[in-house]
């Protein structure tokens, strides 16, 4: 089975949303000293690869560690949406397979990570688009950017308040481009919060 990394890398250097904490990784012990090496990690849930709930934008008490692991993990169907800014419903969408998928939109956004402009250039998705998917009944919505939308926020309070999972900053999905069938996995932390850190990878073969 090949398995596929749909991740950004965390380390010191991450860029965080505009107003978010910096992230910090620092070593705390070295094996010159303590014999043991161990680091000390403190983010915001939102940075880097990372998978929204829906009370980070809606009315619910549930917190990331009260889903069942299995609706983080489906069949996934992958939209090229490059060089779209928004991304728009398309006709030949109507006939994709959608009920219980987990759709990434591979905008080829991720390339900018570094960037300055990358949490204010990147492309939305069209509230149209946005209420197909979810009518199509996909479990989860995943794109190669920041968000799904911009302030206020209508596809993520549409998606979320629906109980579709939105995971953001995702990574290398050209790398998926022609496979036939695939599995996506994006398990967040067993943790009492809005959001959770990922580790994306998708399975094929």
């Amino acid at each position: 089975m090949r398995v596929i990394d749909l991740s950004h890398r965390l380390d010191k250097q991450i860029p965080v949303y505009p107003g978010d904490p910096p992230l910090s990784l620092e070593q705390t012990k070295t094996p010159e000293w303590d014999k043991y090496t161990a680091y000390a990690l403190r983010t915001g849930l939102h940075a880097g690869t990372h998978i929204d709930m829906p009370m980070h934008m809606v009315e619910d008490a549930r917190f990331a560690c009260d889903y069942d692991p299995a609706l983080f993990t489906g069949e996934g169907l992958l939209l090229d949406a490059r060089g779209e800014d928004p991304v728009r419903m398309k006709p030949a969408y109507r006939a994709l397979p959608l009920r219980g998928r987990v759709v990434l939109l591979w905008t080829g956004f991720d390339r900018r990570f570094y960037e300055p402009d990358y949490f204010t250039a990147y492309p939305a998705v069209e509230e149209e688009l946005a209420r197909f998917l979810l009518d199509g009944g996909i479990k989860m919505l995943g794109i190669d950017a920041p968000a799904p939308d911009k302030p206020p926020f209508p596809v993520h309070k549409l998606l979320l308040g629906n109980g579709v999972f939105i995971l953001e900053n995702a990574a290398n999905l050209e790398a998926l481009c022609g496979l036939e069938r695939f599995t996506v996995a994006a398990l967040p932390l067993k943790i009492a919060a809005e959001a959770s850190l990922v580790r994306a990878v998708a399975m094929a073969g």
